[in-house]
């Protein structure tokens, strides 16, 4: 299927495609803020950066978008275009993605991980409840949490 908008026009709408303070990761960051949780946002220091970082707990969330981490839910679609581009791209972001999760697990770091399709589409949540499943972690035991499915795109080429 070809595009409908010429190359430059498309190179100027995915450079305007944010990888950090999205609407679903502000969304969290506020609702959060607003229940007395207090964070760093993308610490270099741990592998991949994680959206938000609460010290003293030894917690991190992280806020997946569908697309570019390849979820398997119904945000997720495809391109058309340049099949072996986009299956090599989503297949390294998934492969990063497992690649920083050990990493934080393994160095004692308890992750969250909120998927977009939780708070946008018609697989999404109402806010306060996940809200709520991320204040259970904080303050809870848990090692690792999943919000939407726990599954990826099968990406091979």
């Amino acid at each position: 299927m070809p595009d409908i908008v010429d190359a430059q026009t498309r190179s100027r709408m995915m450079s305007g495609i944010r990888d950090r303070d999205t609407a679903p990761e502000m969304l969290i960051r506020s609702g959060l803020h607003r229940m007395g949780f207090r964070y760093r946002l993308h610490d270099k220091k741990l592998p991949g950066r994680p959206d938000l970082v609460f010290p003293s707990r030894r917690a991190a969330i992280e806020v997946r978008g569908c697309f570019w981490h390849g979820h398997d839910c119904n945000l997720f679609r495809w391109p058309g275009t340049r099949p072996e581009f986009w299956r090599r791209k989503i297949s390294t972001n998934i492969a990063r993605d497992a690649r920083n999760r050990n990493a934080l697990l393994n160095a004692g770091w308890r992750l969250a991980e909120v998927w977009e399709c939780q708070l946008k589409g018609r697989e999404r949540q109402a806010l306060e409840p996940v809200l709520q499943q991320l204040r259970e972690f904080l303050e809870g035991d848990a090692r690792h949490l999943v919000l939407g499915k726990d599954r990826t795109v099968d990406s091979h080429i």
